[in-house]
């Protein structure tokens, strides 16, 4: 088991991190756009903005206590008016299914954290959100297996949680891997064990998080992989090798760097009804013929 990670904000800043921010931010403005619900929530990384393409009216940004141990932007505790949010004393936001007041930035402005919580112990009752998202929120955790029953028991039955992870069998993953093994050895001098991604933290495969997901009765609707490009640092060699991006979906599509994975509630014995103002469908009724009608 290796410690939390604690330098996943400065690695972001990097070239390989920009990509990868780059690409999971298009996914999360695709996977969230068409999901309706009242209460959405993102669950770490402020770095990312997944909630912009929802249209829910209670959005909001919370933080992981994990996280506090890594230098936070202060801005990120800054709400409407420049009132801080008290850490020591943090309150879960209003869970309010008929109040359009929303907590999220408009575009162009900075993130803000609405509440810093335990993720395996979160501050809102049961069945009370729509959405929760998890961007390499569980890579974080001391327990992941913990902080999904948790979202599990938050969310509305039919509610989704929409995941990103590195990606162990990838490149990059495997890099990562050789390093690690290199710095077990002591093969220090080699500069095998120089590690491409951030020091600490233990990769959840897809597979492994798929088989968590069934054990909490969650269907996975969608996943997808991304970021074929080799474990390379600098922006030069990424671009000389952007063709990857094509080619990978079609020739290794389940070697890429990142996966996302989209999972619904399900909840034996609940259906989820349409909307109330989708018009119904009027039953056929065929004509009777005159003389069959003149019988009555």
């Amino acid at each position: 088991m290796y410690p939390p990670i604690i330098s996943l904000t400065d690695w972001f800043q990097t070239a390989p991190g920009r990509y990868l921010l780059d690409w999971e931010q298009r996914q999360f403005d695709l996977a969230v756009s068409d999901l309706f619900g009242y209460n959405a929530l993102q669950l770490g990384l402020p770095e990312l903005r997944t909630l912009d393409a929802n249209r829910m009216p209670h959005r909001w940004l919370a933080l992981p206590e994990e996280m506090l141990v890594a230098p936070l932007d202060e801005r990120l505790f800054t709400g409407e008016g420049g009132r801080t949010v008290d850490l020591d004393a943090p309150q879960s936001p209003s869970v309010d299914r008929g109040d359009r007041v929303s907590t999220w930035p408009a575009p162009g402005e900075s993130p803000r954290v609405a509440l810093v919580t335990n993720a395996a112990a979160l501050p809102f009752p049961p069945a009370s959100l729509d959405l929760v998202v998890l961007p390499h929120t569980l890579e974080l955790s001391a327990d992941p297996h913990h902080v999904l029953r948790e979202v599990e028991r938050v969310l509305v039955p039919e509610g989704r949680v929409v995941i990103s992870g590195f990606n162990p069998t990838s490149l990059w993953g495997l890099r990562q891997g050789r390093a690690r093994l290199a710095g077990r050895l002591g093969l220090h001098g080699l500069g095998l064990s120089s590690l491409y991604l951030p020091e600490a933290g233990e990769f959840i495969g897809p597979r492994r998080l798929r088989d968590w997901l069934r054990l909490l009765s969650f269907e996975v609707e969608s996943e997808r992989f991304g970021c074929y490009r080799p474990a390379v640092r600098t922006e030069k060699w990424l671009n000389h090798s952007a063709w990857m991006d094509r080619a990978g979906p079609r020739w290794w599509p389940i070697f890429g760097a990142v996966y996302f994975q989209v999972a619904v509630k399900r909840v034996q014995g609940v259906r989820l009804l349409g909307p109330s103002w989708k018009p119904r469908r009027a039953v056929a009724v065929a004509a009777a013929p005159v003389s069959v009608a003149n019988r009555h």
